[in-house]
Formats: C-alpha cells, sequence, structure tokens
C-alpha cells in the first residue's frame, strides 16, 4: 500500500497533468489572453486569500471591467478544472481502495460485509443470534429527484469517457501506440467539455427525472446483487448454518420521482402512470436481457447430462397449461432441456410486458407472471437442476446473480413513493364531504370529529364526476384510482409508502386510508381488494412536529380501524422524518437532537403497541440536510430506536457522486450494509442523563440564536440580497418549483434552496449556526461542561456525528468571501447587525467545535480533506468573487439580459461542482 505522502503525489501529478492538458484546450479556443486572463483572476483571488487587501481590490476592479464574455471564459474554466480535479480524486480514491484491500487480504477488507460478520464471531454471537439478525436487517435507498442535480447528464457523459480513457492509459503503460491514442482521445475529450454548454436549455420535466434516475440502473444491477452475494460468503464463512430469507432482501430500491407531488404541479396521475409503466417496462427488459444471456450460455445437451425429472416436468407443466408455447416449445432446442425451460420463461417475460393499466383491460394475457416470485420460482428451477447434475459453479456464477436481481428489482426496479401533503387531502376531503351531504357547508371540524366521521364513513363509493369539483379533488381520486388498478394489475411490490408531508394530525393518516378504501369501487371493484393493503406514511418534519409525533403516533394506533389496517400489514409502520426542514425550522442542533429524541419516543409507542416500526430517514446531500457520510448517519442513530430495518434517501447530485462508477458504487453499498449490520447488533443502550441534559440545554440554547437569527426585522430582505437565492431560483435544474406557494417568506421556500443558496455564498449556516452560542452559554454557567462534553463526543456516536458534520461544514465555509457577499446588502437596514451576528458565531462554532473534540485545527483528523479544500479554494474563491459581481450587475439591471443570467448561472454551477455540493 502507497503511503500517503505517495498517494498525495500521486493524486497531485494527475490534477496538475489534466490542468496542464486543460490549459492547452483553454488557449485553443480562448487565445493566449484567455488563458493569461484566467491565470491573473486566480493569482489575485490567492493573494486575497492569504491577507493582501490589495490584490482584494485589485480582483474586484479587474472582474468589474471584463464584460460578460471574457466573465464566461474564466468562469467555464475555473468550473471545468475543478471537474477535472474532482475526477482525479475519485481516481484516488479507487486506487487508496483497492490498495487497502490487497493489504488487508486475506483478511476483510474493514466497513465491510466480511468485516461485519467476522466481527460478529469474534464477539461471540450464536448463529441462532446471527440468524435473527439478518432476517431484521433490510435496507432501502430510496431515489429522489429534488432540485439539486446542476451537472448535465451530457457534461457526465463526457466526465466517464474522461475516466475511462484514464483506466485505459493505466493498463497501457510501456505501449506506445496506445499510448499516443489514448493522449489524442483525452484532447478530443477536453475540447467537447469545453464546448459543451454547462446548463439545459430548459428546465427538466419529471420524466426526465424518471429518465435520470433509471440512468443508473446498470451499476445498480450488477453492484446490489453483488452485495447479496457478499453476505451469502461471509455467513458460509463464519456461519454455515445461517441462511439467508428472500423478503425482504438485504438491501433494495425506491423512487420518489414520478410521485411527489407536494408541491409539484407537474407530477399528475398520468405522469405517474408513466413512470410506473416505465420502470415495469425497464425491470422486464432487463430480465428479458439476462435470461437471452443466459440461454447462449446453457447450451447443455441431455445427450451429455440427461436433465432432472423436475426440469423435464416443468417443461411439461408449461407445455400443458399453454397449448401456444407448447408448439413453440415442439421446434425449440429439441435435446436441451435447459434452452426449452428459458424459452418458456422469455415467453411468459413478454405476455408480462403486455400488463396495461388501462381501464378498458383488466385481464391479463395468458401466460402473464402474476408476480415476480412467480419468475424466481422458475428460475430456481434451472439452479435447482444445475445442482443437481453437479454444475455448483455455473448456478453460483451464472444463475444466482439473476435470482438476487429478482428479489432486488422485481417487476418494478424501484417501489414507487406517493408524497402529498397533508393540508391538500385536508382541503380535498372536505370539498368531498360537502359534496356528498356529510358535511355542512361552511362548517369546521375539530380533530376529534374529523377522526369520528372519516372513521365513521370509512369505504364510502364517491361518484367518479360531479359537477363544481376542483381540479385538486379530481386529482386526488384519480390518483387513488391509479393506484389501486396498479396494486391489481402489478402487485403491491410496485408501490413504496404513501407519504404525507407536514403530519400533524392522526387524521391526516386516516383521510389517505379513507380514500384508498374508497378506490375499492373502481372499474367495478375486485375480489381480492381486500388483501391489498397501502403502507401510510407519517412525515414529521418541523420541530414542532417531531415534538408531537408520539402524541400523534399514539392517538393513530389508539384508533381500530387503522390498527386492523396494519395488522393485515403485519404490524409493519414505516415513519418517515425529514433532516431538512427540521433544519430549517430550528437549525442544526436543535433539530439533530428533535429527531434524535423522536425516534425513541416512537418506538416506545410502537412497542407498546406491538408494532413494528421503520424509520425513514428524509437526508439530503448537503451537511445542512443530515447529509455527510452515510455509514456515520447509521451508526449514529438510536440503539433504542434501531433494529436494523431503515430507508434512507439518496438526493440529486448525490446519485451521480454515488453510482456513476461501479467501484464506488460497491463501496458506498457495502459501507451502508456493515454499518447497518454493526448498529443493528449493538445492545440498546439508554443515554446517560448527564448527557441527555446536556443535549437538551444546548438544543434550546442553539434553538433560540437561530431563531433570533432569522426571525430578525431584516432578516428576510438581508437574505435575498447577501446570497444568490433569487438566482437559484431561476434556475432549470428540478422539475419542481423551488416553493411550496407563492410569497416571500422564508417559511415559504423549499429547504433545498435555502442551504443551496447558504453553500454558494460560502456561510453553510444550516450546518452548524448555533453551536457556538449554545456551548458558550453552557459552559459559562458550568466551566465543567467542556469536559462533559468532550467526553460525549469521544463515546456518543450521535453527537460525534454531530460535530464532525459541522466540523466539516465550519472548515468548508469561508468568511472572508462571505464579507464580501455581505456587502452587497449593505443598504438594508440591520444588515451589519446580521453579518456580524454570522461572523461572531462562526467564530465561537469554530472555536466549540475545536474545545470539544481537542484539535488545533478543523479536521486535523483527516489531513486528506483538508487538503482537498485548501486546493479547492484556490479556484472556487475567484468564482465566488465573479458571481458577486454578476449578483450586482443583475440587481441593478431592470430587465436581466440572456447572456448575463447565462454566465449567473455558470457560477453557480461551478461553485457546486468546488463545493462538492448544492444543497
Amino acid at each position: 500500500m502507497a503511503a500517503n505522502g505517495d498517494s498525495h503525489s500521486e493524486l497531485r501529478r494527475e490534477i496538475d497533468e489534466l490542468g496542464r492538458l486543460f490549459g492547452a484546450t483553454i488557449t485553443r479556443f480562448a487565445g493566449d489572453e484567455g488563458l493569461e486572463l484566467v491565470e491573473r483572476v486566480r493569482g489575485l483571488a490567492r493573494l486575497m486569500r492569504e491577507g493582501n487587501a490589495e490584490a482584494g481590490q485589485a480582483l474586484r476592479s479587474l472582474l468589474a471591467q471584463l464584460d460578460e464574455a471574457r466573465l464566461k471564459v474564466v468562469v467555464r474554466s475555473f468550473s471545468i478544472f475543478l471537474e477535472l480535479a474532482n475526477l482525479a480524486e475519485d481516481r484516488q480514491r479507487i486506487r487508496t481502495l483497492q490498495q487497502r484491500e490487497d493489504a488487508s487480504y486475506p483478511e476483510p477488507r474493514k466497513e465491510s460485509i466480511r468485516d461485519a460478520i467476522a466481527a460478529f464471531k469474534s464477539r461471540g454471537l450464536t448463529a441462532s443470534e446471527v440468524q435473527t439478525l439478518v432476517n431484521r436487517v433490510a435496507i432501502e435507498l430510496v431515489l429522489t429527484a429534488h432540485p439539486t442535480e446542476a451537472k448535465r447528464r451530457s457534461l457526465r457523459r463526457i466526465l466517464r469517457r474522461i475516466h475511462q480513457t484514464l483506466a485505459e492509459r493505466d493498463v497501457q503503460q510501456g505501449q506506445p501506440r496506445q499510448l499516443g491514442r489514448i493522449s489524442r482521445q483525452l484532447q478530443s475529450e477536453l475540447e467537447m467539455l469545453w464546448q459543451t454548454d454547462f446548463i439545459r436549455p430548459r428546465r427538466p420535466t419529471v420524466l426526465d427525472e424518471v429518465a435520470r434516475g433509471l440512468a443508473f440502473l446498470p451499476v445498480l444491477w450488477e453492484e446490489a446483487p453483488a452485495l447479496i452475494d457478499e453476505l451469502r460468503q461471509a455467513l458460509a464463512e463464519n456461519y454455515p448454518s445461517v441462511r439467508l430469507q428472500h423478503d425482504p432482501p438485504l438491501i433494495r430500491y425506491g423512487s420518489w420521482m414520478g410521485g411527489d407531488r407536494d408541491g409539484n404541479p407537474f407530477v399528475t396521475p398520468d405522469i405517474t402512470r408513466q413512470t410506473l409503466q416505465q420502470l415495469r417496462t425497464t425491470a422486464i427488459d432487463l430480465h428479458l436481457e439476462t435470461c437471452g444471456r443466459l440461454s447462449k450460455f446453457l447450451s447443455i445437451s441431455d445427450r451429455e447430462t440427461p436433465p432432472p425429472p423436475d426440469l423435464v416436468a416443468a417443461i411439461a407443466r408449461v407445455g400443458a397449461a399453454y397449448p401456444a408455447l407448447a408448439e413453440e416449445l415442439k421446434a425449440e432446442r429439441p435435446l436441451e432441456s435447459y434452452r426449452q425451460w428459458l424459452h418458456a420463461i422469455e415467453w411468459r417475460l413478454r405476455r408480462t410486458a403486455e400488463v396495461s393499466l388501462s381501464a378498458e383491460s383488466t385481464a391479463s394475457p395468458a401466460g402473464a407472471y402474476a408476480s415476480a416470485e412467480e419468475l424466481w420460482t422458475d428460475v430456481n428451477v434451472i439452479a435447482a437442476a444445475l445442482q443437481a447434475t453437479r454444475n455448483d459453479n455455473t448456478e453460483v456464477v451464472e444463475v444466482q446473480p439473476w435470482l438476487d436481481q429478482i428479489l432486488l428489482f422485481g417487476f418494478h426496479t424501484e417501489r414507487l413513493d406517493v408524497r402529498q401533503h397533508s393540508g391538500v387531502y385536508r382541503a380535498v376531503i372536505d370539498e368531498l364531504w360537502r359534496e356528498m351531504g356529510i358535511v355542512e357547508p361552511g362548517a369546521e371540524l375539530d380533530e376529534a370529529e374529523r377522526c369520528d366521521r372519516l372513521l365513521q364513513t370509512l369505504g364510502q363509493p364517491i361518484s367518479a364526476t360531479a359537477p363544481g369539483r376542483s381540479p385538486a379533488a379530481a386529482e386526488t381520486l384519480e390518483l387513488f384510482a391509479l393506484l389501486r388498478r396498479v396494486a391489481r394489475r402489478y402487485g403491491m411490490g410496485a408501490l413504496g409508502g404513501h407519504v404525507v408531508s407536514m403530519t400533524e394530525h392522526p387524521s391526516d393518516l386516516v383521510t389517505v386510508l379513507w380514500f384508498w378504501r374508497a378506490s375499492e369501487a373502481v372499474d367495478g371493484g375486485h375480489r381480492g381488494d381486500a388483501q391489498l393493503l397501502l403502507p401510510i406514511v407519517p412525515l414529521f418534519e418541523t420541530i414542532g412536529d417531531l415534538r408531537g409525533a408520539a402524541a400523534t403516533f399514539r392517538a393513530l394506533l389508539e384508533k381500530p380501524a387503522y390498527r386492523e389496517h396494519l395488522r393485515g400489514l403485519k404490524n409493519q409502520q414505516m415513519i418517515m422524518i425529514g433532516y431538512s426542514d427540521s433544519t430549517k425550522d430550528g437549525g442544526y442542533v436543535a433539530a439533530q437532537w428533535a429527531l434524535f429524541q423522536a425516534q425513541i419516543e416512537l418506538q416506545r409507542i410502537a412497542d407498546e403497541f406491538g408494532v413494528t416500526v421503520t424509520f425513514f430517514h428524509g437526508r439530503g446531500g448537503a451537511l445542512g440536510r443530515g447529509g455527510g457520510p452515510a455509514a456515520r448517519s447509521i451508526l449514529s442513530l438510536p440503539t433504542e430506536a434501531f433494529s436494523g430495518s431503515l430507508r434512507l434517501t439518496e438526493q440529486g447530485e448525490v446519485l451521480a457522486e454515488r453510482y456513476d462508477n461501479p467501484y464506488i458504487a460497491h463501496r458506498h453499498l457495502e459501507q451502508v450494509a456493515w454499518s447497518t449490520l454493526t448498529a443493528a447488533s449493538r445492545r440498546p443502550r439508554q443515554t446517560p442523563t448527564e448527557w441527555q441534559d446536556a443535549m437538551d440545554q444546548l438544543g434550546a440554547e442553539s434553538l433560540a440564536a437561530y431563531r433570533r437569527f432569522v426571525d430578525h426585522p431584516a432578516f428576510a430582505e438581508y437574505y435575498r440580497a447577501a446570497t444568490p437565492i433569487n438566482a437559484i431560483e431561476r434556475l432549470p435544474i428540478g422539475s419542481r418549483p423551488s416553493k411550496r406557494k407563492a410569497g416571500g417568506r422564508i417559511e415559504d421556500l423549499r429547504a433545498i434552496p435555502w442551504v443551496f443558496s447558504w453553500t454558494q455564498n460560502r456561510c453553510l449556516i444550516p450546518a452548524w449556526f448555533g453551536i457556538g452560542s449554545a456551548c458558550e452559554s453552557l459552559t459559562a454557567a458550568d466551566p465543567n461542561t467542556v469536559a462533559v462534553l468532550a467526553n460525549m463526543y469521544r463515546k456518543w456516536s450521535f453527537f460525534t456525528a454531530m460535530i464532525d458534520n459541522a466540523s466539516l461544514a465550519l472548515a468548508k465555509a469561508n468568511m472572508t468571501v462571505f464579507e464580501q457577499y455581505a456587502q452587497l446588502a449593505n443598504g438594508i437596514d440591520g444588515a451589519a447587525e446580521l453579518t456580524a451576528t454570522i461572523i461572531d458565531e462562526y467564530q465561537r462554532s469554530r472555536q466549540a467545535i475545536l474545545n470539544i473534540s481537542g484539535s488545533r485545527e478543523l479536521l486535523d483528523e483527516v489531513p486528506w480533506l483538508q487538503r482537498s479544500i485548501n486546493i479547492r479554494n484556490g479556484y472556487v474563491d475567484p468564482l465566488n468573487m465573479i458571481q458577486i459581481e454578476l449578483l450586482q450587475r443583475c440587481a441593478r439591471a431592470p430587465e436581466i439580459p440572456a447572456e448575463l443570467e447565462h454566465v449567473t448561472n455558470l457560477t453557480v454551477k461551478g461553485l457546486s461542482t468546488g463545493m462538492r455540493t448544492t444543497g
């Protein structure tokens, strides 16, 4: 394994080489003067960062003199260089992982599945305990399309080709002719990179986002089953008697793309229908491709190896059941039973693809699989036959991966969640009740009356149409009709949870049950409707809702009708907790503590009622939205409320970061699996009272400091001026509007652009603000608190993760650059006070974290990350200065010219690349 210094040198060499090649590209298209301008801006920005005030003034003057065309050259240059630096870092990460794996062999690689299972054995866990543990662990990663992916797919494709070209060069070392070809190819790719528009010409549609999510499927299709195989091998090595269960599998995928209606008027029932059909078509096409590939490979002759009786009987049965297929089998591969059986599977898959969601087509084609479980059973016939004829290696290598893919992806690829805001459903039910005569016009029901009325009218049919019905009511009924048809024809496996945003009352969830039961009348009803049960998922987001979550959950479970519904779901309840809105509402520390406490309190209620809870963690990619290393987050969950089943959102730019490269994707998945297995094996441990008291005080003090800041009379106007939020709201990077509703209030703004804007101006407030004030208040009251907090940091994974993530955010923040943004708000009364508040709180928070961690500087324990941030700052800082100049021009313009807006958008994209995060 290379030493850290050698590893760093290798990375620097590659970055320098890519920089030289790219410099030649700049000269080719922008001339010598273009490259000279880029270097001049970079040099002045470096001097400014070192504290040279004259250089800072010179840089501002230079930028003010440049027109948009020349600024565009500089912005694109820095942006592309940062993309290349990211690519080089990813390659270095892969090399490091490979070196570590080679160095550890034959021992398990750290933070791998083998590592987790070997640790169980060293701790003395019995086979029975491990079997119980393995049965409990179920991970679902849910892909979402929040407006945070600032990088176009065209750009990602070019970067992926550059990555592949560099990898090919690694292999071809010592082959001069090949290296010359590769060098020309690399230069060609850099030329394309320079000439590709970084900004989408239009805002993506919802179906564009669905396609973007499915673009990662080829990697997931291979790497997720490999994870299950690693668990199978690790168990065989350490616990041979332990067996994997099939439902649920270790890992699977869900999606919100095409189903997330909350605040997105473009997610119509028809879009959701197209999404579900696309997910199904994609899965079946992949199964057909796998089937065809396996048929080509399995050339086993019945003459050479007589087929087992079970395989022969299966072919006879399917032929008797479907005469049309029997005719085809007579001519299909005589004396090759394996290929005959695979032909039968292919025939049935093609008929499965014909199943329709239309109201007119209620019957499935003859021979179509009713479920993916039926396909699994048919493919398992091949596995059993190969094992019976001593073809064990072929079964493991060729057939087992397909069996695992069927378990993971079924006929739906990803389970589609549907999400809607509680207020929308509340308004719709009120309208329908007035229409049906259940309530009088103008009547207002309290919570108890609303629940009673819902339960009394449960299952009451609704007319498909009615005069004067609002679009919202018509769409809601159309949506539930669609979901009912999906459940009947595709099976419930195609659907994930029905998530209710901003859940405040039990009636918010009983309302969904009311709509679901009413949909049983769709298309005249169906005899199997009673067995089709929709998982209803509350989403607790604000500080107040999190604090009231346990009471809401208890009141819900006390409703007999809901308990009956839950019993049909095997007493499994999913509960989603939101990291984004809670942080925007109460600040970083208060939100983290409220989320932690809510899980424990909700788990206690679930235990009391005999219900199994799966927590669905709505985390974003940014630190201010619950981001950070996934494994660290999982290990920080409360032991009292985690048994091994969890859901996690994977949002925006995180998808490309984690799934563009198969090796990085595999490492991400194995770390998620390792941390989940490890966390699930821990014994529940109550947090010491002293620590809870400290967190109660930290949460209260940080909340007070945060609310003083955002409730300042000048804050809304200041925020608009000192951040690029106005530019972000105009960016064509997501199908969903940046606000839930029209209005200038911060409360109306979505959490994603909120975090996005503070990341762009280098403040990253959502990931740290309030820590300093809270710690200062506690230590002033009792100096011994410093020792208590330091002990918490060493011994409590929750507190460690909270502090480490804040430390990373503070290290990425840059107050020198932020002060330049703050000057954009100079004309606002109270702006100077708000700027001083931010800078003072930054200094307090930085010092508090150093005191708690015992470090001399932020990120002392991860020097490679310190270096990475310092290198990036040389290119990120000048982008910030250019963005400030462009924001000033936008503010002065009565109407923003197209080119000015375009170059401003480019700075947003470039800064996202440099910070490796948006929102």
